[in-house]
C-alpha cells in the first residue's frame, strides 16, 4: 500500500513538473511576441534572452555532481567534441531560436509554435531516411498525419497566399523546426561527456554569441526606451521561459521514460495558443485547431511502440 502510494505521487510530481515546463515552453511565445510587436529587433532580442539564460543556469551546472570548472571543462574532451557542441549550439539555439522569432514577425504566437513543434515528425522522417530506422505502420501513420496536420494548422489561406510576408513566415517557422531536428539527431548521436546542465550552458552561450554577431552586422539596435513591463517580458522570456523551462524539462527526463516525457511536448504549442488567446487576443480558425490536433496525434503516434 505505501509503495502503490509513493509510486502516485512519483507520477503525479511527474505530471505536474511536466506541465510547469511546457507551460514555461509556451509563455516564451507570448513575451516574445510581445516585444517583437513592440518593436524589439529579433536577433538582439534572441541574443540576449539566451546569455542572460546561460548566465542563469551555471548555478544549476552544479547538478551534474562536480565543480562548476570541472563540469564546463571536463577532461578528455577533445577538439571534435568541442567542435559538436558548438554545432548543437549554432543549430539549437542561434538558428532554431532566430528563424523563430523571424516568422512571429509575420506570423502568431500560436502559429509559430504549432509549426516549431512539428519537430518530433521531422527527426523520425530523417531517422528513416538517413541512419535507416524502421518505421513500422504506427510511425508511418503518424510522419502521414503530422504532414497533413502541418498543411491544416498552416491554414489555406496561408498556404494559397501570395503575400511575401506569410510566406516568408511560414517559411522560417518550418526551418526552425528543421534546424531543432538536426541539433536533436546530432546531439543523440554525439554522446557527448559533457552533463546535461553543461550542455545547455554551453549551447545557449554560444548560440547567443552567434546571434548578437548577426545583430551586429544587420546593424540592429536596442530600443532606446524600454519600460519596466517591457522588462518584464524580457527577464520572463530570459529565465522562467528559458532557464526554468529547460530544467523542469531535465528534472522530468531523469524522473521519466524519455519516449513517454517527450509526448508531453506537444502541450507546449497548446498553451501557446492557449495563452494567444487570453493574452494577444489571437483566434486559430477550426481548420488550424484540427491541425494542431492531428499534429499531436501524429506526435504521439511517432512515439508508439508499436
Amino acid at each position: 500500500m505505501a509503495l502503490h502510494t509513493r509510486q502516485s505521487d512519483g507520477r503525479l510530481i511527474l505530471i505536474v513538473t511536466l506541465l510547469a515546463s511546457t507551460f514555461l515552453m509556451g509563455s516564451s511565445f507570448i513575451s516574445g511576441k510581445v516585444l517583437l510587436d513592440q518593436g524589439f529587433p529579433p536577433f538582439l532580442l534572441v541574443g540576449w534572452r539566451f546569455f542572460v539564460a546561460a548566465l542563469a543556469t551555471l548555478p544549476l551546472v552544479l547538478l551534474d555532481g562536480r565543480s562548476l570548472f570541472a563540469a564546463l571543462f571536463p577532461r578528455g574532451v577533445r577538439g571534435r567534441e568541442a567542435l559538436i557542441v558548438m554545432l548543437i549550439g549554432l543549430a539549437q539555439t542561434a538558428a532554431v531560436m532566430s528563424l523563430l522569432f523571424l516568422a512571429m514577425q509575420t506570423l502568431s504566437a500560436a502559429a509559430a509554435a504549432i509549426l516549431l513543434f512539428t519537430n518530433p515528425l521531422w527527426v523520425a522522417l530523417a531517422s528513416r531516411v538517413l541512419f535507416a530506422e524502421r518505421l513500422g505502420l504506427a510511425r508511418l501513420s503518424g510522419l502521414l498525419l503530422g504532414i497533413v496536420g502541418v498543411a491544416l494548422a498552416i491554414g489555406p489561406e496561408a498556404l494559397l497566399s501570395s503575400d511575401p510576408a506569410m510566406l516568408g513566415g511560414l517559411a522560417y517557422g518550418l526551418a526552425s523546426a528543421l534546424c531543432w531536428a538536426a541539433a536533436t539527431l546530432i546531439n543523440k548521436r554525439s554522446r557527448l561527456s559533457l552533463g546535461n546542465w553543461s550542455l545547455s550552458f554551453w549551447q545557449m552561450f554560444i548560440g547567443s554569441l552567434f546571434v548578437l554577431l548577426a545583430a551586429s552586422f544587420t546593424g540592429e539596435h536596442w530600443p532606446v526606451s524600454v519600460s519596466a513591463a517591457q522588462w518584464g517580458w524580457f527577464l520572463w522570456l530570459a529565465i522562467p521561459a528559458s532557464t526554468g523551462s529547460f530544467g523542469l524539462w531535465f528534472l522530468a527526463l531523469k524522473k521519466g521514460n524519455a519516449t513517454r516525457v517527450s509526448g508531453f511536448l506537444f502541450f507546449a504549442p497548446l498553451f501557446a495558443v492557449l495563452m494567444s488567446f487570453s493574452v494577444l487576443g489571437t483566434q486559430l480558425s477550426w481548420v488550424q485547431g484540427l491541425g494542431a490536433l492531428a499534429i499531436a496525434l501524429a506526435i504521439w503516434l511517432v512515439n508508439s511502440r508499436a
